[in-house]
């Protein structure tokens, strides 16, 4: 079920492909313990124009979207764990950053659910 939407400047791409990319982000999920492998869905944005401030400088966001149940310190671990893999695979990068936000349980809602034998659960 979690989504990791990474944003990035497109000079991103000249260092490590979206391949390589998805695969850290990935990894770092799952390095959390908080998700099932399967479960984990990256995708890649990048962006040709955009601004950071006054100048136009190199960036990657990752915009994760997770169920709620997990508390603040475990989303809080998540978000450094992204940081610091993705710090480390792109160490010229001067902005990086991640965010989490939950998705309501009761208003999530998926194709798979429509089964009538599906059961949520969490790992």
């Amino acid at each position: 079920m979690p989504h990791f939407i990474i944003d990035c400047s497109e000079n991103i791409l000249k260092t490590h492909s979206e391949d390589e990319i998805i695969k850290q982000v990935h990894s770092s999920a799952l390095s959390t313990k908080l998700f099932h492998k399967s479960d984990v869905k990256v995708r890649v944005n990048t962006f040709e124009k955009y601004s950071t401030g006054e100048e136009k400088e190199d960036f990657i966001h990752v915009f994760a979207n997770i169920m709620e149940g997990r508390n603040r310190e475990q989303k809080a671990h998540l978000s450094k764990t992204i940081v610091k893999d993705l710090a480390l695979m792109f160490p010229l990068v001067p902005h990086i950053g991640t965010n989490v936000i939950e998705f309501e349980r009761v208003t999530y809602f998926n194709k798979n659910m429509l089964d009538p034998n599906y059961q949520f659960s969490m790992p």
